[in-house]
């Protein structure tokens, strides 16, 4: 617009190049990115070295990462002068003359605007070409090592007579090498095509012929490879039936060859084979010939051929052979799937024995000591109870229990015993003050176990801790008890600088410490700290104070990220453990090797077959897979991680396991020999419970050994859903120690039920010898129940507990007030040809936020009883003993003595039950907590009042037979809910009367 103001309109400002500061300033932002890039790259491979070098570990980085590099470059660089070579060789060839038409005239402003740039243009295109498949072959690191490295399994599929390790190492490499010769000769031909229609070799619209003499021959050469590429597949699918998935309508997901597979499949595969080499040798002759007539023709033919021959025959095989005689067709097949199926999953040498399911014992009361000696029972459930260790030991908010604890066996006085322990990790959400300082400098670590006795409770319903407070004291001895390696350590920390961590608190106050346990990553070096802030995305690594001379930081805290870590070709189970070994607390982490290419072994899901109620919604259970399908596992490797240094080990376990042995040879010097295992170790390692969920799985149908009956479908068998959880997954596989009817003593064992497909009856028992470092160890026992009349599964047994209506008014005042019920593990132990069921029955009330054992449920023989105690339960369900009398006696009469003290303790323990009962109908639960500190206080006093007089008077004075004054009051309302006053967290059993504790 004008100038309205009439004044001068001022410079003129030209646009041109920027002036040379400018482009300076551009060039040194430039190279300041790319300086920015590459230390952030470096950043990630540095400090991924500096953590391999950590934990000894820096031969798995090494070898990973040169198995990596050399692949990319190898396959890389083929791949681009694959590509390079044709489009140079398709310049070459070039005409001469392009014949003057519109096409080559449009085409000539392409050529001409691209041949200053033709070099580089190539360059461009081979290395894009090249970066991608490169790194695409890098990610097959794996298949390579156990292709290099593979040792035989010393076994042959049935078909072709070859050892499993062909499918299981060398078919993959195959096949890789297959795909990559595909995409390069695919590639090559388009890159070759383009290349001779841009300089008017080919030409779709111009007159005369269609393609040049040498693009001809040069074309025909790449299709001729391409096809004889596609008789090298052909000839290997020919093995891959052997290893194909398909579905299988008689018994649903199948894996390798059936009758159309072998009669028709497979010729098929050998006569396409024939044809694809002789199509290929015809496009090779156009050299020669300089024509396509007979390459088309031959490549129509292998096309129809391949409709025909491949897909059109095996149908009609399949309709008019099979199917009118199915079972006998496909038997002999069934037969190979079966054994290889069993072979594979470790579960061939399973024992399947008939079982009665009922007793045939007439006076039941005699089992009374069979049930005591058949199975330690475990009450305390270490799903349910986390809560209770949490309000009992928890001690500061910035420490927690995991939600799911786990069982272990610890020695007492000679004798193995059950225990449920946890450990007091960190909790950072718990802490006073969330910052930087707190987070990650001052809180660092938990400290101690807390374990408590499994087949126990005291008097109020609370665990009977054998390790308790803090710092933890017990049964445990002395051990090294800050933990910082743990479940729950997901985030990292700087130790062993400047700033002091806290330790724990006492009645004197806060204990500070300094990390010396040795690991992690030292940032005394500068590179170091600017590599994590980078790494981390925490500058304040970089400058902060905090940080000086001795600070380390640590990270990859949990059990299974470091075993994953240092083994990455191991599957890693999804419950890694605590155990106190050798003055250290050890994480055991079971862990598997895995393969895809079993001949003939189903595949199954892990992910899947694995879940249960205690995995849903629990990602920290959940199995970390390399591979989710698989058809061949071994429990391969045991490995530990120090809670306190964090040192990662490894173990072989399975000796004979190839593809560990494979791995070995790859990484030499990982995996210590199972001779280095210590006995103490020994003693608390188990059989993992993933690898057992794999084998029940497959075992609800591959316990039928016989091919009609697995085709017939007959026998098919489920894993019940959890009757004591609501989420409708699986129940969970239970440790316990019990004998099955041919062990002569007790085992800790892992035990599951089986029903029906589709039905609630029980169809099978199944537990695993898990008692590692002896003869029975991984021994599978499956106790199968007669078809011919049905038996309680876990769902009908829990169903006529509920339904039951004395038991469903106990449950109702139980949950009187704001109580709310939760049930245990349901407990299956065989008993005299029966099944023995107990559940514990716990109750959060009042103003109370754990639970605490309040009941238990034993069914045994149709009879189901609902008492305080795991004895009295047993005792009324066996008819042993008159547990509804009143105090002193078990026969329903007045108490037989006359000793007057021990009457006056026996009346107040009565009017201290019906006390409690009373405070119990109006729900006061402090009045309650009173009468049960009255009701024991007497119990006690008649209980030391008749021993006195027993001795005195020779025993003749005691009572009547059955009297007995530790006896507890109770009536059909039945036993202590919670609300009841906390006792000490360590109180013994043995200061309440005898099985006042819950069992």
């Amino acid at each position: 617009m004008p100038d309205r103001g009439g004044g001068p309109t001022g410079p003129r400002i030209r646009v041109g190049r920027p002036s040379g500061r400018a482009r300076t300033l551009l060039m040194t932002l430039g190279v300041l990115a790319v300086l920015g890039m590459a230390f952030v790259m470096f950043a990630g491979f540095w400090t991924d070295w500096l953590w391999y070098r950590s934990v000894k570990y820096s031969s798995v980085f090494t070898t990973t990462l040169w198995t990596k590099i050399g692949l990319f470059f190898v396959f890389g660089l083929l791949m681009a002068a694959a590509v390079g070579v044709n489009i140079w060789l398709a310049h070459r060839l070039r005409p001469p003359l392009s014949a003057m038409s519109m096409e080559q005239q449009s085409l000539d402003r392409y050529r001409m605007g691209i041949a200053p740039y033709k070099t580089w243009l190539l360059l461009g295109i081979t290395a894009l070409v090249g970066l991608v498949a490169g790194a695409s072959a890098s990610s097959q690191w794996r298949t390579w090592l156990m292709w290099v490295n593979g040792v035989p399994f010393h076994q042959k599929d049935p078909q072709f007579h070859l050892d499993v390790s062909f499918y299981a190492f060398d078919l993959p490499w195959y096949r890789f090498l297959l795909g990559f010769g595909f995409a390069a000769t695919v590639l090559s031909l388009i890159a070759a095509a383009l290349t001779h229609y841009l300089y008017g070799g080919l030409r779709i619209t111009s007159p005369g012929a269609r393609a040049t003499a040498a693009a001809t021959g040069h074309l025909s050469v790449l299709l001729g490879v391409f096809v004889a590429l596609k008789a090298v597949a052909y000839w290997l699918d020919r093995y891959g039936l052997a290893v194909k998935s398909s579905d299988f309508k008689a018994t649903g997901n199948w894996t390798g060859l059936r009758y159309v597979d072998a009669n028709a499949y497979l010729p098929a595969k050998t006569i396409l084979f024939c044809i694809a080499v002789i199509c290929a040798l015809l496009f090779f002759a156009t050299l020669w010939r300089r024509t396509w007539q007979l390459p088309v023709i031959g490549f129509g033919l292998m096309v129809l051929s391949a409709i025909l021959i491949g897909g059109l025959y095996p149908a009609i095989v399949q309709k008019f052979q099979v199917q009118p005689n199915e079972q006998a067709k496909e038997a002999p097949y069934v037969d190979k799937n079966l054994k290889a199926t069993r072979e594979a999953y470790g579960i061939d040498d399973a024992q399947v024995t008939e079982y009665a399911g009922t007793s045939s014992t007439k006076d039941k009361s005699t089992l009374r000591d069979d049930a005591d000696a058949a199975a330690s029972i475990r009450l305390l459930d270490p799903n349910i109870v986390s809560p209770t260790f949490q309000q009992l030991q928890q001690m500061k908010n910035y420490y927690a229990f995991p939600t799911n604890l786990d069982v272990d066996r610890y020695t007492k006085d000679g004798k193995d015993q059950d225990t449920v322990i946890g450990l007091r990790e960190l909790n950072l959400n718990g802490i006073p003050k969330n910052n930087w300082i707190n987070d990650h400098f001052r809180y660092t670590h938990g400290y101690g176990v807390v374990a408590a006795k499994g087949t126990t409770a005291d008097a109020n319903g609370q665990p009977v801790f054998t390790e308790s407070d803090l710092p933890s004291t017990g049964d445990l001895g002395t051990y090294e008890q800050r933990i910082y390696y743990g479940e729950k350590t997901t985030t990292y920390s700087i130790v062993g600088g400047p700033q002091k961590e806290i330790d724990y608190s006492d009645d004197n106050g806060e204990k500070t410490t300094s990390y010396r346990g040795g690991s992690g990553v030292s940032l005394s070096n500068p590179v170091n700290r600017a590599a994590y802030a980078v790494a981390f995305s925490e500058p304040q690594i970089l400058y902060s104070g905090a940080i000086g001379d001795g600070s380390r930081i640590l990270y990859n805290r949990t059990p299974k990220e470091r075993v994953e870590a240092v083994a990455p070709w191991l599957t890693i189970d999804g419950d890694a453990y605590p155990a106190v070994v050798d003055g250290h607390i050890q994480w055991i982490v079971d862990a598997y090797t895995t393969s895809n290419g079993y001949p003939y072994s189903s595949r199954t899901t892990l992910g899947d077959t694995t879940a249960d109620s205690l995995t849903a919604g629990n990602t920290q259970r959940a199995v970390m897979a390399q591979q989710n399908q698989v058809n061949y596992i071994r429990n391969s490797v045991k490995a530990t991680v120090d809670a306190y240094t964090g040192e990662v080990k490894l173990y072989q376990w399975d000796t004979e396991d190839p593809v560990l042995k494979t791995w070995m040879k790859a990484f030499p010097g990982t995996v210590k020999q199972r001779s280095d295992i210590s006995s103490s170790l020994m003693s608390h390692l188990r059989y993992p419970q993933d690898l057992f969920k794999v084998q029940r799985e497959l075992l609800t149908r591959y316990h039928v050994k016989d091919a009609q009956t697995f085709l017939s479908g007959s026998e098919v068998w489920q894993v019940p859903d959890d009757p004591t959880n609501k989420t409708g997954n699986a129940v969970p596989p239970y440790y316990l120690s019990m004998k099955m009817p041919d062990q002569q003593a007790q085992a800790f064992s892992l035990t599951t039920m089986f029903t029906p497909n589709g039905r609630d009856n029980l169809s099978a028992f199944m537990a695993v010898d898990s008692e590692a470092g002896t003869p029975d160890y991984g021994k599978i026992r499956i106790l199968k129940l007669p078809t011919s009349r049905t038996v309680d599964g876990p769902k009908q047994v829990q169903s006529k507990f509920n339904s039951q209506q004395d038991i469903a008014e106990s449950i109702r005042l139980l949950k009187g007030g704001d109580s709310d019920i939760e049930y245990g593990n349901l407990l299956t132990v065989p008993l005299d040809g029966g099944l023995l069921y107990v559940e514990p029955v716990y109750v959060r009330g009042g103003g109370l936020k754990y639970p605490l054992l309040r009941k238990v449920l034993v069914t045994y023989g149709g009879k189901t009883e609902f008492e305080d105690t795991l004895d009295q339960a047993l005792n009324k369900v066996f008819g042993a003993e008159d547990s509804t009398s009143p105090p002193g006696t078990g026969t329903g009469n007045p108490p037989a003595t006359g000793n007057p003290t021990v009457q006056q303790a026996l009346q107040d323990a009565q009017k201290a039950f019906d006390a409690g009962q009373e405070a119990l109908k109006k729900g006061d639960w402090e009045a309650y907590g009173r009468a049960q500190k009255d009701l024991q206080d007497a119990l006690k006093r008649a209980e030391e009042a008749q021993s006195k007089a027993g001795k005195t008077s020779g025993g003749g004075s005691g009572g009547a037979s059955g009297s007995s004054p530790s006896a507890t009051p109770r009536n059909s309302a039945g036993g202590s809910p919670s609300g009841s006053p906390s006792g000490s967290p360590s109180s013994s059993p043995s200061s309440s009367p005898s099985g006042s504790g819950g069992g």
